[in-house]
This record gives C-alpha cells, structure tokens and sequence, in this order.
C-alpha cells in the first residue's frame, strides 16, 4: 500500500472501530452505568440514525473547506469524542459522545474516498478506494475483538482510549505527510447538491441500498444460521465469522482490481455472483461445511461490491464536488442495513424461517444487479451515441474542405 494511502486507512479503521465496538461491549456498558440492555442498545441506534441524519448535513456544511484541513478538523473531534466517551461518568453523557462521533463519521468517510481517488492514477480509482476501505474490513476483523479484549482486562472504557488514541496517530500521520494532490474544493454547496441530481449517481445510491439490504436480510442472522441450520456449535461462532472477514478482505481488494479494469460490468458480475452464492447457501444451508465455505465465498462477494460503488460515484462527479455524494451513499449503506434487518426480523416473524431469509438476499441482491445492467446497457448506448456524434461531426468539417479542392 502506498504510504500516502496508510493514514487514510487508519482512519477507516479508528472510524468502523468506534462503530462497531459497541455492540461487543454492550453488557459491560450496561452493568457500569445502571441501565437496561436495551438502553444500552440505544447507543448503537444513535449512531445510525446520527449517521444517516446529520452526516450529510455536516458534509454539505463544510463543503467550502479545504479536503485536507477538513480531515484534520473532523479526526479532531473523533478523537475528543471517544475521550468523552471513555470518561462518561453517566448514560447522557455516553450518549452524547456516541452522536458526535457518529456526526463526523460521513464526511470522514467521504472525504477520505475522495482523496484517495485524487491520489490515484486516472482508471485507478477502485484500487485506491479499496486499499483504503481496507480499514473497515480491519475493524470487522480485528477492532471489535481487540475492543472485546480490552473490556475483558481492563474495562469497557479502554476500548474508546484506545480508539481515541488510534484516531491522534492518524491525525498526526496526515497533518505529518498531508495528500499533495488533493481534490481542490470547487462548488461549495452548490455545486455539491448539483451532483446529487446526476442520474448516475442517483442510480448508484439506489444499487448500494439495494445491494446492503440484499447482503444484511440474512446476514444480521448468521449467528443462527450457522447454529441452527448448519449446526454448528456457539462457541465456533466468532472464529467462523473471523473466516468471512477473511474473505471479506480479499473480495475487497479483488473487487478494486476489477473496478479499475470494467467498472460496471464488474460490478454486474459481482452482484450476481452475491445472489447466486446466497441461492446455493440456502440449498446447502444444511451441510455444515458446504455452507461455511458459502459464507467465505458470500463475504468475499460482499465487500467486493464496495470498491465498485464508491468508484462509480467517483467517476460520475468528476472534478466537480463528489463528498455530499459520497456521504449520501455512505447514508444508503446504513438503510440498507437497517431495512435488510428489519425485513428479515419480519420474515422470522412470519414464521417463514431462515432459509427465506437467504432466499430473500439473494432476491434482492439480483434486484441491485438488475438496475447495475440497466445502468451498463445506458452507459453503452450513450458511448454509442457520442461515437456517432463525433464522426459525424468529423464528416461535416471535412465536406466543405472537399467541395472547396481545386478540380484536376
């Protein structure tokens, strides 16, 4: 990885850390503050809706802001509050550390996609985009169960020191070595909004909540499926799902390589390979190692549609102001999740089981794949277009220097 691509990842990585280490730490925080293991859960809900609501409002704030500084400012206050958090002394004030968090963590993102695109070569954005988006499969794989660990020794509060002291060495990395070519801001917020209303992108947010309620009507309940249907024991549950971060790793970096080479049909492809691995898992789901190996392989699919999303909102803004895109479609990453979590809960309460649950991934991750085609077959026909416009427009510049040639 290119060491300009280093501190971005970092801080991906402190970023999906404090996102998820909530979750794995839940009771300890509960049993410390005196409240409810569903008032504790408000903490993750917090986050998502602070995410979804406000993420993009603070992206279309600090639009005129120059992208490096930007980053600085916003890794600041990541870093003060996760502090606030390790040193809550109640709930509210938890609370309140988790929404600030949570408000920075959109544009962070973006703008750490956005740079990263400005740092690679024309064509080679997925690449960038997933090297960086390296440091959301490190937080699947290793923030979480770091953060569990640190709660077991030393109390839920080491978690978010450490996560505070994660985010100041990322700070000091890119306030050391800052991005040389930076995206220049050009719009402001004008300019940003002007992106959202390209069709394009449109399309793209719509493929990236589709594709993540796809992936998470049946993944938010891997911990029975792999128990229940695949039988295997709970205690193998966290080193099995350590397995499909493995593969998530690699499907991310393979899904960059095959955005740089064909952006959207790779990414046709891989949503159909995603809909096709969740029908076989829901054949196989019975056969304990069959469906393990599925689930590697659905990992791998899954982060390997990531880069290819990114990518596409990159290439559709342009130089223009592709960050309050970019933070939209972080945005559609959370609805789908949300939505993929709540229409499986209600298939479970249908009492459909959980094998609808995968059928119905994989219905809608061939949904996401249908509006990719749609997308591809518009991309070829407009190159086809403009290929006739231009040799038509060669014909017509030509004809007068002909008619105008001195007969022979």
């Amino acid at each position: 990885m290119p060491f300009a691509l280093f501190p971005l990842m970092l801080c991906v990585f402190s970023v999906g850390s404090a996102e998820l280490v909530v979750a794995g730490v839940l009771p300890a925080i509960a049993g410390d503050l005196d409240v409810s293991l569903s008032d504790a859960g408000l903490l993750v809900t917090a986050y998502a809706l602070g995410v979804v609501v406000l993420g993009p409002l603070v992206t279309l704030a600090t639009s005129r802001v120059p992208r490096t500084p930007l980053l600085l400012g916003l890794m600041g206050l990541f870093a003060a509050s996760n502090v606030l958090a390790a040193l809550a002394p109640g709930y509210g004030i938890l609370m309140t550390a988790r929404v600030l968090s949570a408000i920075t963590h959109c544009t962070l993102f973006a703008v750490c996609i956005v740079i990263a695109g400005s740092l690679a070569e024309k064509g080679k954005e997925g690449s960038a985009v997933s090297r960086v988006a390296v440091g959301l499969n490190l937080a699947t794989l290793l923030g979480v169960p770091l953060g569990v660990l640190l709660e077991e020794h030393f109390g839920w509060r080491s978690a978010f020191w450490a996560i505070a002291g994660l985010s100041l060495l990322a700070l000091a990395l890119v306030a050391w070595q800052p991005p040389r070519t930076a995206v220049p801001v050009a719009g402001g917020a004008v300019e940003e909004v002007r992106v959202l209303r390209d069709r394009r992108v449109q399309v793209a947010i719509l493929i990236t909540a589709l594709a993540m309620a796809g992936v998470f009507t049946a993944y938010t309940f891997v911990n029975p499926i792999l128990t229940s249907l695949g039988g295997f024991e709970p205690s193998t549950v966290s080193w099995l799902l350590l397995l499909v971060g493995c593969g998530s790793l690699v499907g991310n970096l393979v899904g960059g390589k095959l955005a740089d080479r064909a952006l959207m049909p790779s990414l046709v492809g891989v949503l159909a390979a995603l809909g096709a691995v969740l029908a076989l898992m829901a054949l196989g789901a019975g056969l304990p190692w069959l469906l393990l190996l599925l689930l590697v392989v659905f990992g791998a699919a899954y982060f390997a549609v990531m880069p290819g999303l990114q990518a596409r909102i990159l290439t559709a803004a342009g130089d223009r102001a592709p960050t309050l895109a970019l933070a939209f479609n972080i945005g559609a990453f959370n609805i789908g999740i949300a939505f993929g979590a709540w229409f499986g809960g209600g298939l479970l309460n249908l009492g459909l089981g959980l094998r609808a649950t995968i059928v119905a991934s994989a219905l809608l991750s061939w949904l996401a794949m249908t509006v990719a085609v749609g997308e591809l077959s518009k991309d070829r026909r407009d190159a086809r277009e403009g290929a006739v416009r231009d040799t038509t427009g060669r014909e017509s510049t030509s004809a007068p220097v002909t008619a105008d040639a001195p007969a022979d």
